[in-house]
């Protein structure tokens, strides 16, 4: 069995991750869903569904934007429709048209002429 990589995180990564569990907690129980129906209708199991509203960093980002679409939390200020979120993918896709395609470092010139 592999050994588990302990990973440390950013404040910020730590408190995004905390709000958007506590907003997917709430937003489930307001709706009177139970663990085992959210779960059920995401695909994974109620001890995964768990982990996520505790915060768990180790939670597959997939599963996670699928449980906050499924109880209703709208993700990067997005409306319910997806026009507002396909604008943005559009511009993302623009903006990394004109990016390289890959980040290389500059190569660093020796002077050594003394």
């Amino acid at each position: 069995m592999p050994k588990s990589v302990t990973r440390s995180y950013s404040r910020y990564t730590e408190e995004a991750i905390a709000l958007l569990s506590g907003l997917i907690r709430a937003a489930r129980l307001e709706r009177k869903l139970s663990a085992q129906e959210v779960a059920e209708r995401a695909g994974i199991s109620r001890s995964m569904l768990q982990r996520i509203e505790k915060s768990d960093l180790k939670c597959e980002i997939g599963a996670v934007f699928e449980v906050a679409t499924i109880v209703g939390v709208n993700l990067f200020n997005a409306q319910p429709s997806s026009l507002t979120l396909a604008r943005h993918i559009k511009q993302t896709d623009e903006k990394l048209a004109l990016l390289p395609q890959r980040a290389r470092k500059k190569n660093k010139v020796v002077d050594d002429d003394f």
